[in-house]
């Protein structure tokens, strides 16, 4: 792109301006400082572009630290911690590092769909990024419910599925360490929850349609098992076509921010042994809609987890 052509730039939301990355998914902001000092008019016009293209990416904040994102995020909804892992001291920040067994989201999914309210938006900033490797892509789940056919458009819309942040861990990982497998059931499978959504709901703010899977589901109501298998990677092989995704080379201090509504998501695995610390502050959601107007609903929710038993259990699995 030549410093006149603007062909790519989205001007469509007051001052931003951003880039488009990719045909269906995801948009640079240039030239944007996060910070909770935003005023209220960009803050809407940052939510309204997200809606849009999904997931915006935000080169250079290097100013940022644990207390100023968590600040930043609080302008976009009520920030929570994560249901099982505890946060960073003081924080309410999901902290993704990759010497520790947890620390590697190397499989489709969209966050915390174990619980009936979801989050909606994501945060993610870049802290310490390898040399090379440890991409992210994310996925266009709109785009990839409005691919289907009007047969399997009414198939998926009246089925729900279980999902639970007890699932099959290394189902979808060619090879799983064992100090990982034991992060998973001491951590992050400290308390079970299961939570039941649409294959199909309605986004809240766009009124779009998307697909909601990924990962965390366990299995599809009144199916069998395999039945359940084949109807889920159908439907999950179109979200993860090619032409509904965008790839994200991390630099230092980036920040990505997601609708975790209207998409998944997958970080790259191909950095060996070399650092690579992401952190995470994540905004309130509420429980999916389907297109009958259904609301997802709790399964099993168990009673408050205790932190001090679960850094006692990460202690135990490194």
């Amino acid at each position: 792109m030549t410093a006149h052509d603007t062909t790519n730039i989205d001007t469509s939301f007051g001052n931003l301006r951003i880039r488009r990355l990719a045909g269906r998914i995801g948009g640079e902001v240039q030239d944007l400082k996060l910070s909770a000092s935003l005023d209220d008019a960009t803050v809407a016009d940052l939510q309204a572009a997200l809606v849009k293209h999904k997931v915006l990416f935000f080169r250079g904040q290097s100013h940022l630290d644990d207390a100023s994102h968590q600040a930043f995020g609080a302008k976009l909804g009520k920030t929570i911690a994560h249901p099982t892992v505890p946060a960073r001291e003081g924080t309410r920040i999901f902290e993704l590092d990759a010497s520790k067994g947890g620390g590697r989201a190397d499989s489709w999914h969209t966050d915390v769909t174990f619980v009936d309210a979801f989050p909606k938006i994501s945060i993610l900033r870049g802290v310490s990024i390898p040399a090379y490797g440890g991409d992210t892509v994310w996925a266009n789940t709109v785009a990839a419910y409005e691919g289907l056919t009007p047969e399997l458009k009414q198939l998926a819309e009246k089925l729900w599925a279980v999902h639970s942040n007890d699932y099959d861990y290394g189902a979808t990982r060619e090879q799983v360490e064992d100090h990982r497998l034991r992060h998973h059931q001491n951590v992050f499978v400290s308390a079970v929850f299961e939570a039941e959504h649409p294959l199909v709901h309605v986004h809240p703010v766009s009124g779009e349609r998307a697909l909601l899977l990924g990962h965390f589901i366990k299995r599809i109501v009144g199916l069998s098992g395999t039945e359940s298998a084949r109807i889920f990677e159908l439907l999950q092989n179109r979200v993860t076509r090619l032409e509904n995704t965008v790839r994200w080379g991390w630099r230092q201090d980036d920040v990505a921010i997601w609708d975790n509504r209207s998409t998944q998501h997958y970080a790259i695995n191909d950095y060996g042994d070399q650092p690579r610390v992401v952190r995470r502050v994540t905004i309130e959601g509420e429980p999916a809609v389907s297109v009958d107007g259904q609301r997802s609903r709790t399964r099993k929710r168990p009673d408050a987890v205790n932190d001090d038993q679960i850094r006692a259990a990460i202690a135990q699995a490194a």
